[in-house]
């Protein structure tokens, strides 16, 4: 959408121009998902073996629906003009609550509330408040406000599943079935919020600002990964009070280089690529390939990621162990699965990524990611410390690999990069330039950085 295709509704409301970036106001609104990440994260931990893991990842993709109405509404109309900001403030309040109800969003603690009924309610309520806020953007649009009704429907028939979730099964069922039949209303929600979206591909509003999308997917799957830090950070024995040992620092060394490989095979030129292919194309294709690329494959990629904090929360509590026992024990199946299996799922997004964007995937890629998924049963038999040294070496390998085989074209989209900062950084210094020129010209009596009032 062009910033001439949408009659703000106000003058106090900003449309999306084509050159747009995330603003300081969005970066803000992402911190109550680090909060709602951890979470997922804690509670998967607490319940890895009861299911909770399903639990924990069917709701992390109810909160991405809602996280991506965020970057969509703010790809339309800036998020910090106007009455804008009060809508995010609003609905930072309720998506805080939703994280705080995680825990409880299957089972219920009895002298609490019933978590599935806020976690639906809340869900409601965001929603809601973003789709006020797009219908205050484009209400006096002619084309688009007839358009918004189909917006609309989806999030209530999404609540309304939730909501039979929370109060249906448990007068219904008992045990494993009350379970099931959670679940199937869960997994039917999830699939009406995307399959809506595939749905309401054309319906009008398309990405105003391919570097903003770029960017506010980048930036998230940077949270994901923060997120892994902290769970490194308050890992068993690196905690207040707890002995620091050798074996903790060694673990902590070994869970950085994991994680700053993660970081390179997406940020080092992937994403420069896939926001060169945004850029490319228009329309109808444009819608498609944001919807393709970031709504439905950097799910996968914060997925993996707080897989991988998981299990890296887990055999940190093993190394961490006063006794020393838990450094020979073997990491086991389950764990072993969530740590490997997470980065394998982190890499098979970012190689669908690469596919949906640049069109090619080689058979190394491909192979590396075999490799991956096949020593899981490997890393099962080793004891944490060895586990964890298999992963580093395997995802420092795979990450320097395709490093050195794709070197050219590598080099080819950084230094584009780094060309295009150094133009838009030159092009802001010189009409900084200028307006401060202008301002003092008209106040002579004030010095030009006193002049400066944006």
């Amino acid at each position: 959408m062009s910033t001439d295709q949408v009659t703000v509704g106000t003058r106090r409301l900003a449309p999306g121009a084509p050159g747009a970036k995330v603003t300081r106001l969005e970066l803000f609104y992402d911190l109550v998902f680090v909060f709602a990440f951890i979470n997922v994260t804690n509670a998967s931990a607490k319940t890895l073996g009861q299911g909770g893991l399903l639990g924990s990842l069917l709701v992390l993709a109810l909160l991405w629906t809602a996280w991506t109405s965020f970057a969509t509404l703010g790809n339309v109309v800036r998020a910090d003009r106007g009455i804008m900001p009060l809508f995010g403030f609003a609905a930072m309040a309720v998506i805080f609550v939703a994280s705080v109800s995680l825990p409880e969003a299957f089972t219920d603690k009895p002298s609490g509330l019933p978590g599935g009924l806020v976690f639906a309610g809340c869900y409601l309520v965001v929603r809601n408040l973003q789709l006020l806020a797009l219908w205050y953007a484009i209400r006096d649009d002619p084309r688009l406000r007839p358009r918004w009704h189909r917006i609309a429907v989806p999030p209530f028939i999404i609540a309304a599943l939730l909501l039979l979730a929370a109060l249906t099964p448990q007068r219904l069922f008992a045990g494993d079935a009350q379970t099931a039949a959670q679940v199937g209303l869960w997994v039917l929600a999830i699939a009406v919020a995307f399959g809506m979206s595939q749905w309401n591909r054309f319906e009008g509003l398309t990405v105003v600002s391919a570097g903003h999308w770029a960017e506010r997917h980048a930036q998230i799957v940077l949270i994901a990964l923060g997120e892994s830090i902290i769970s490194l950070g308050v890992g068993p024995g690196l905690e207040a009070g707890l002995p620091l040992t050798w074996p903790i620092i060694g673990a902590a060394a070994l869970g950085i280089a994991v994680i700053a490989a993660l970081w390179w095979i997406y940020f080092d030129s992937r994403a420069i690529a896939g926001e060169r292919a945004l850029h490319r194309v228009h329309g109808p294709a444009r819608i498609a390939l944001a919807r393709d690329a970031y709504t439905y494959l950097h799910l996968p990629m914060i997925a993996g990621t707080i897989l991988f904090a998981l299990g890296l929360k887990r055999i940190l509590a093993d190394i961490g162990d006063p006794t020393g026992a838990g450094l020979h024990e073997r990491v086991g199946g389950l764990d072993a699965a969530v740590l490997y299996g997470g980065v394998a799922l982190y890499f098979l997004a970012v190689l669908g990524f690469q596919l949906r964007t640049l069109h090619r995937v080689s058979r190394l890629q491909v192979f590396s990611l075999v490799v991956l998924v096949a020593l899981i049963p490997v890393g099962a038999v080793l004891p944490p410390f060895g586990a964890l040294t298999l992963l580093v070496v395997v995802i420092v390998l795979v990450a320097t690999m395709d490093t050195v085989r794709y070197r050219h074209h590598r080099q080819f989209l950084r230094q584009e990069k780094f060309d295009e900062e150094r133009a838009l950084e030159a092009g802001e210094t010189e009409w900084r330039r200028r307006y401060l020129e202008q301002q003092h010209k008209s106040r002579p009596d004030h010095p030009p950085e006193v002049a400066y009032t944006p």
